[in-house]
Parts: structure tokens; C-alpha cells; sequence
């Protein structure tokens, strides 16, 4: 008999053993990827018209932020928002803020109002 009351927990970072769960990871970022590029084409789309004093387009594609990890129901999951340049200069820019990944948060809001419940219970 096994006397060990030591409880393995499962490294939501790591390697799973579920393989479900890394299908639905691969598909959550492939999800949210393509949603912040339909983000990023409408805008570039909405200011398509705008041109700076050399007749180029005022908004350009210029790479990616860094890559994060937001932390969702299904473990973490790896983003990269995209990045405009605005090549005017002295005016109002024009900046990228995407709906789905402000800035700053790394936990899905569902996350957030699970850790008081689960704090409560212990």
C-alpha cells in the first residue's frame, strides 16, 4: 500500500499530458491571431485614404510586440499583437489598440472572477 499523500499537479506551462488541452491551445492562439489580424486589416482599411507628403500610405505594418502570455480557463496561451507605424509626424498618431488584448492584462476576465471564488474556498 502506498502511504504518500503528495498530490501531483499539473504544470499548466509545461508539457501536458492531455492532448486535448494542447489541441485547444494551438487552436485558442490560432483563434485569437486571426481575430486581432481582422482587427488590424479594418483599421488599416478605415485609414487607407490618408497618405503622408510623399503620397505613401500614412499607416504601415511595422512587425510585432513582443510575445506574452495570457493566462486563460485552459492554461496559458501565447499571443503576438501586431504593430502599426504612423509616418506622419506632429500630428495626432494614429495608434493599434486592439479590442480582445489591451495592453496590460495577462488573465482573461473568467480567470480573474475565479481566483476570489477559489480563494474563498481554499
Amino acid at each position: 500500500m502506498k502511504d504518500d499523500t503528495i498530490l501531483r499537479l499539473i504544470d499548466p506551462a509545461g508539457i501536458s499530458p492531455d492532448p486535448l488541452t494542447e489541441i485547444l491551445r494551438k487552436g485558442a492562439r490560432d483563434l485569437l491571431a486571426q481575430a486581432v489580424e481582422a482587427e488590424l486589416c479594418d483599421l488599416l482599411a478605415r485609414h487607407a485614404h490618408l497618405k503622408d507628403s510623399a503620397g505613401r500610405a500614412r499607416l504601415v505594418r511595422h512587425g510585432h510586440l513582443p510575445e506574452r502570455e495570457v493566462m486563460t480557463g485552459i492554461g496559458p496561451v501565447p499571443v503576438k499583437v501586431p504593430r502599426v507605424r504612423d509616418r506622419v509626424r506632429g500630428s495626432e498618431k494614429i495608434r493599434f489598440r486592439s479590442s480582445l488584448l489591451p495592453p496590460y492584462p495577462r488573465r482573461a476576465k473568467s480567470v480573474e472572477e475565479l481566483l476570489p471564488w477559489l480563494y474563498l474556498k481554499g
